[in-house]
């Protein structure tokens, strides 16, 4: 049976951390000329517009899975304009790029107090490492209580950021090939991903198989960065 004030607190790392991730797609597409997200409510910190878009893959899904196995998995999408990616790859490409970016911030933050926190001999390294648990204290009180979500954090961040940065679709690293693309070939790529539908399940399907590969490794040298000297296998 899983733990319950763990598992609360992976999905409330989740909730956070996927409203940073599509607050930060719709701010871009608005920065961008697309205010589609923005009409919808989504350059919000707030995550009710973003459980009113998509309540099953933010709430329902989730905490179906913490309750089964501990930990959330779940789904969520801003809303942006087609007709405005076709128009501006680039724009579009680097929208999709500011989710995972976000991600990536919110693991440097984790990072940075976890350091902070082993400087001042508050955290120490643990004798081993998974996901959620890269962080030990011999700190009574609260400090084991922050250990655990600063754990969280980092190690949910990183998984997010990841998962979406593989390119492919519907993953937000394949709306990133364009930059790599010259105009007229970054059109032609939007139009085979955006009249394929079908694509998406399989790229889905090949994402899942390609990160339990890349996680894996990922993970560790993530984990090898917050503590210089100490080497996790």
């Amino acid at each position: 049976m899983p733990d319950l004030a763990s598992g609360v607190t992976y999905y409330i790392a989740f909730l956070f951390s996927t409203t940073i991730h599509e607050a930060a797609h719709a701010g871009a597409a608005k920065l961008g000329g697309d205010l589609t997200a923005y009409h919808g409510g989504q350059v919000s910190l707030d995550p009710r517009p973003h459980i009113r878009r998509e309540p099953f893959g933010m709430v329902i899904l989730p905490l179906l899975s913490v309750a089964i196995s501990g930990w959330p998995f779940g789904f969520a999408s801003a809303p942006y304009d087609p007709q405005w990616a076709m128009r501006y790859p680039r724009r579009a490409a680097w929208m999709a790029l500011a989710g995972p970016g976000a991600n990536i911030a919110l693991m440097l933050l984790a990072l940075v107090a976890i350091r902070v926190g082993a400087g001042l001999g508050v955290f120490t390294a643990p004798a081993s490492v998974r996901f959620g648990e890269v962080v030990s204290t011999n700190g009574g009180g609260v400090w084991p209580g922050i250990a655990f979500v600063l754990g969280v954090l980092f190690s949910m961040n990183l998984v997010l950021a990841a998962l979406n940065l593989l390119p492919l679709p519907p993953l937000d690293g394949s709306a990133a090939v364009p930059l790599l693309l010259s105009p007229a070939t970054a059109n032609r790529y939007q139009q085979v991903l955006f009249s394929n539908p079908a694509i998406g399940i399989v790229g889905m399907l090949a994402a899942w198989q390609l990160f339990r590969v890349v996680y894996r490794p990922l993970f560790l040298i993530a984990v090898n960065l917050l503590y210089p000297g100490v080497s996790y296998s």
